[in-house]
């Protein structure tokens, strides 16, 4: 398996050039926040990455984690040590508040950091996703003693977190969660119940894990307005933090999977004994408000993910294609395949696609920067708009485009990459799960077309829309190559062509749920192909346009133009299926399936 290298001069560029560190470092809160520090964290984030992390990474797959007879979870060779290493650099609260022992940093930065983490080794990075995701919503939602007593502890990885939904009746379908909460005298809950899933619902690399638990109180209304959020740790804690006995939570089972072997998911049971100490977050009945804190968190973290395996695929595939030597090029009889056109055109697909995913989650990522610490009300408000706009993008086109690269890097491979010792089908395998978990990619899309567009009569999106048809506007009337000019009259059909899709979604989906649901994933990637293409335009404009002559900016600008002449025509496609999808064709007799 090729070695990992962490792509930094992509990051630097898009933090600095494209997306402008200084829009967030214009804020109060990050106003140290200096493109050298910026460089510094990236540097120091890569060499955890590529050389502790990317070697675990096959190791992981091969032993994966196993429940003992004793009942305690072991994770791979290296793992708890890899683990230490991480919790010593800090890399767990690199955006967590200063004040709860974090380094305070932007979101933006840490979403680069995160991609690292998942590319050099995507089992062990959904550990500090979870954890990350748990410190989020106890920050916003949590008790001034559950925050003292909890976040500083998982702020440095002390302790890890996990996020508790999934019921084996109850999927994605929260409004059947059953597992139970029962009031005690002492202001605690007995929980009672089972959950399925469970990303690092036991392991021993720390002391402690912290269960957010999603449950119902008794009477509690049927639906999601029944469900609340409870703290259950694994192990009952003082009101100094000192360790106590044990929780009445145990591990029954680890799930065998496709891939990501080395994260232990769990089948978790409560209340065997009785019931298992829980603590309420909130209050009773908000518990999906607050989870969705942390699940919208995740949700950016796992679009994150297909762009990493994107990454680690696409690197192993060029690695493969410069030393595989079979047939003639045009001017080598025995030549490596990297120099035969089709080879060429995959590897292409798979750089640009990334790279354009990587933009959009970048981008994401910055505008909850901006939603949590702008000054300004309205701005804050809006900035939360557009995230809130684009976190279903990141999610499901990203974890498709991850899904689609590795199978790509597979096939450049070719019969090389069936056979496990190449790590090729390792990739595939990992990412096969990230179009699944934290909320299908079928219900991203009907999120989107539901909530984030419809809703609101497309507002957000318009606003964003006329944004990007400014930058068409700057970029035609630059004296800028013939290359933005191009790109740009491109960009400007595609948006064109979302307006109209828009205006079909709006028309036909508000009193017709079955069109909405045929029409919400090409709709979904419609869109995310055309805000990255807006992306990519900016990418464009600033690569051609600087005085340096650099082998990355070429390659930069030939990414671009890949992506501009090969990608974004394939938003016509998902147009066309949007305007031609007919009722007729979404009734069927049912014998038809």
């Amino acid at each position: 398996m090729a070695d990992f290298t962490p792509p930094l001069q992509d990051f630097r560029f898009l933090i600095h050039d494209v997306i402008g560190l200084d829009t967030i470092a214009n804020l109060p809160a990050f106003a140290e926040v200096s493109p050298d520090l910026v460089d510094a964290i990236l540097e120091e984030a890569s060499k955890l990455a590529s050389s502790v992390l990317a070697p675990l990474n096959r190791i992981g797959d091969q032993q994966g984690s196993k429940l003992l007879d004793d009942g305690t979870v072991r994770t791979p060779t290296g793992w708890k040590e890899a683990y230490s290493q991480f919790c010593e650099g800090g890399w767990q609260g690199i955006s967590a508040p200063e004040a709860e022992g974090g380094m305070g940093l932007p979101i933006l930065l840490g979403a680069a950091v995160a991609e690292m983490w998942h590319a050099s080794n995507m089992a062990f990075a959904l550990c500090p996703m979870l954890t990350a995701g748990a410190i989020e919503a106890l920050t916003i939602h949590g008790s001034d003693q559950q925050r003292a007593l909890y976040l500083s502890r998982m702020v440095s990885g002390q302790w890890t977190g996990t996020m508790n939904l999934t019921e084996p009746q109850a999927g994605s379908d929260l409004s059947k969660v059953r597992s139970l909460a029962v009031p005690q005298k002492d202001g605690t809950y007995a929980v009672t119940g089972q959950k399925i899933f469970i990303t690092y619902g036991d392991h021993e690399m720390t002391e402690n894990i912290v269960h957010l638990v999603l449950a119902r109180t008794p009477g509690a209304p049927e639906g999601v307005k029944g469900i609340s959020l409870f703290i259950v740790p694994k192990f009952l804690v003082s009101e100094t933090g000192e360790i106590g006995n044990r929780n009445d939570v145990s591990c029954v089972s680890l799930e065998h999977k496709l891939g990501i072997h080395a994260s232990p998911t769990a089948v978790l049971s409560f209340g065997d004994q009785g019931g298992a100490t829980g603590y309420l977050v909130g209050e009773e009945g908000k518990g999906l408000a607050c989870m969705f804190t942390m699940m919208n968190n995740a949700r950016l973290a796992v679009g994150q993910q297909g762009v990493a395996i994107s990454e680690r695929a696409y690197q192993q595939a060029v690695d493969y294609s410069q030393q595989r030597k079979q047939g003639k090029s045009l001017t080598i009889d025995d030549a490596p395949i990297i120099m035969h056109g089709d080879v060429q055109r995959m590897l292409m697909r798979m750089r640009s696609s990334t790279e354009a995913a990587r933009a959009l989650s970048l981008y994401a990522a910055a505008q909850l920067d901006l939603a949590h610490h702008q000054p300004d009300e309205n701005q804050r408000a809006a900035a939360q708009a557009r995230a809130d706009l684009l976190i279903p993008l990141v999610k499901a086109w990203s974890t498709d485009l991850g899904v689609e690269n590795a199978s790509l890097g597979v096939q450049v491979h070719g019969g090389m990459g069936f056979i496990e010792e190449t790590g090729a089908a390792q990739h595939l395998r990992d990412a096969r799960i990230a179009p699944i978990y934290e909320g299908t990619n079928g219900i991203q899309a009907l999120d989107f077309i539901g909530r984030k567009v419809s809703r609101d009569q497309a507002n957000a999106l318009n606003i964003l829309i006329a944004e990007a048809h400014d930058t068409v506007k700057t970029a035609l009337s630059s004296d800028q190559n013939g290359k933005v000019q191009t790109a740009a009259r491109q960009v400007h059909t595609a948006l064109e062509q979302l307006s109209d899709s828009t205006d079909i979604v709006l028309d036909r989906c508000s009193s017709d749920a079955a069109m909405a649901q045929a029409l919400a994933s090409p709709y979904l990637r419609q869109a995310a192909l055309c805000v990255s293409g807006w992306l990519m335009l900016r990418a464009l404009m600033t690569a051609s346009s600087s005085p340096e002559a650099t082998d990355f900016l070429s390659g930069k600008v030939k990414s671009c133009q890949f992506f501009f002449s090969q990608l974004l025509p394939e938003a016509a496609f998902m147009a066309a299926q949007i305007a031609n999808c007919s009722e007729s064709e979404l009734h069927e007799p049912q014998p038809l399936f």
